[in-house]
């Protein structure tokens, strides 16, 4: 449980890379950050089709063989799933959903810091919009990333052999989102430390998601209930890549690396589970 924890923790913290980028005025490539998310995406889905709703049928099975009762409870749970995550997605506005902003900073986010030093272009009006937009930005995110450590806890606590790549996937998209809120937030307030604390903080709404659903559902966390939250989990894995990672990846303009990296993250995703 302890190792659960501390790996969301750092699926969380990933989020503080995107906000130091953001800080320190590096710029961020459009085909860097396509391949990032493409490879998250490609790792998610596949171990969502391959190992998590597999589980979750033979759980509900109630043994190695899946039976047709398990394998529609478990389809069940997947929508289940997907219904959560989108609900909570849909409170989200448009205007600060995640993959959208996302996928603004990969193009703009070099130009922004080139304009920064231009003190005249940072009026009054300009830097109260922008402390607005960081702010629900940074509320958003953190309210998306709540079932985001729950998914990823379950993921290691349940299945250790997934557990790195899920890992690995989670935050590599984490980045872009620290990157996000940090941006305007630095714009607005010209405070370094401000715009990366609060963009951190974020992050750390994945390991408190991942508490929380741990505390309400720990009773459940055996027997077919647990089969159902596997699939459930698969569910949101699935959602988050198809709804976030990849449209924000398809906004850089990167379409064939976007592609070559999701088939990679599958490749990656199924050598792992091969090997281990």
């Amino acid at each position: 449980m302890l190792v659960a924890f501390l790996l969301t923790l750092l699926a969380g913290g990933a989020t503080s890379i995107g906000a130091a980028l953001g800080v320190l005025g590096r710029g961020t490539s459009p085909k860097l950050l396509a391949g990032g998310l493409g490879l998250s995406a490609g790792v998610m889905l596949y171990v969502s089709f391959v190992e998590l709703m597999p589980q979750g049928a033979q759980v509900l099975s109630g043994g190695d063989v899946i039976t047709p009762s398990g394998g529609a409870y478990a389809a069940l749970s997947f929508f289940i799933g997907i219904a959560l995550i989108a609900v909570l997605d849909r409170l989200v506005p448009e205007a600060v959903s995640p993959h959208e902003f996302s996928g603004r900073m990969a193009g703009t986010h070099g130009q922004t810091e080139v304009r920064e030093p231009d003190e005249q272009a940072a009026d009054r009006a300009l830097r109260a919009r922008l402390l607005r937009m960081g702010a629900v930005t940074a509320a958003a995110l953190a309210l998306h990333n709540v079932p985001e450590g729950f998914a990823t806890f379950v993921a290691a606590l349940q299945a250790p052999e997934v557990a790195i790549p899920v890992v690995a996937a989670i935050a590599l998209h984490n980045i872009p989102e620290g990157l996000a809120v940090a941006v305007p937030v630095r714009r607005a307030t010209g405070s370094r430390a401000k715009a990366f604390w609060l963009a951190s903080m974020t992050g750390m709404a994945e390991p408190v998601g991942a508490v929380i659903g741990y505390l309400l559902l720990s009773p459940l966390l055996t027997g077919e209930a647990m089969g159902a939250i596997l699939a459930g989990v698969a569910g949101v894995m699935v959602f988050v890549s198809l709804d976030e990672l990849l449209p924000a990846a398809e906004e850089t303009g990167e379409h064939h690396t976007v592609i070559y990296s999701l088939i990679s993250g599958m490749a990656v995703m199924a050598l792992t589970l091969i090997v281990l």
